[in-house]
């Protein structure tokens, strides 16, 4: 059902879809069968959404990054995304252009996912979440409430990363002559685990299995299947001891 105060400009929409008032559905957009938008939801065109999706009040699909002349850098971006069949976008979250998402994912309350993004399936992007430029996402990755995923970072399956979470890609810190070649997010390997409130500096690689403990800074690389903790992390033991 299609409410009467929607704005749908779009002809390319599936069967047995439910559009709730005042959302607005641009032209270009493509909905899949069984989807469900509630009210207030903005769909720009060139997004294309799969089958049984549901996209909660408030939220922003097809975002164009624009910064305002305050950006060091020129975003880079093709006007698509495309979402996954199964997927939960919940209240007020933003997607940005040039952003894929596998089926089955869930995005959660104000999270916010940037250009150049690609998340796999099975994922949860939990609450108030950033996900920032060109990240990789692997799938059966869990990301919890109020972490910031930096721009060029890479993150492989089943990773699990905990609440609080900061990651930096600058070692700059900013206060040097912007090369986005020089930037480099961290790399978390599959089956790595990531502590309440660990923070992971510019280029790290923590492997595969590896343990990083609550509270933790990371400023060098982590081998597979070892726990650290500490600030700075250090070595305490092997997973399998």
């Amino acid at each position: 059902m299609i409410s009467p105060h929607a704005i749908v400009e779009s002809k390319q929409i599936g069967n047995n879809v439910a559009i709730g008032e005042f959302a607005i559905v641009r032209d270009g957009a493509v909905l899949g069968d069984n989807v469900i938008v509630h009210p207030y939801v903005l769909i720009n065109g060139g997004v294309t959404v799969a089958n049984d999706v549901e996209i909660f009040p408030g939220a922003l699909l097809g975002k164009e990054p624009k910064g305002a002349g305050a950006l060091a850098r020129t975003p880079k971006f093709t006007r698509r995304v495309v979402i996954g069949a199964g997927c939960s976008i919940g209240p007020h979250v933003v997607i940005f252009y040039d952003v894929e998402i596998g089926d089955s994912t869930l995005l959660g309350d104000g999270a916010s996912v940037r250009e150049g993004c690609r998340i796999g399936s099975r994922c949860i992007i939990s609450r108030y979440v950033t996900i920032n430029y060109e990240t990789r996402i692997g799938n059966r990755t869990k990301v919890m409430d109020n972490t910031h995923v930096t721009g060029k970072c890479i993150i492989g399956d089943d990773v699990f990363i905990s609440l609080q979470v900061g990651m930096a890609n600058d070692k700059g810190a900013g206060r040097q002559q912007f090369n986005e070649t020089e930037l480099r997010g961290p790399s978390i390997d599959d089956g790595a685990t990531i502590g309440v409130g660990a923070i992971l500096l510019p280029g790290v690689r923590i492997g595969s299995g590896a343990v990083v403990a609550a509270g933790s800074l990371v400023n060098k690389d982590v081998a597979s299947n070892t726990v650290v903790a500490g600030s700075p992390a250090r070595f305490v033991r092997r997973t399998d001891e």
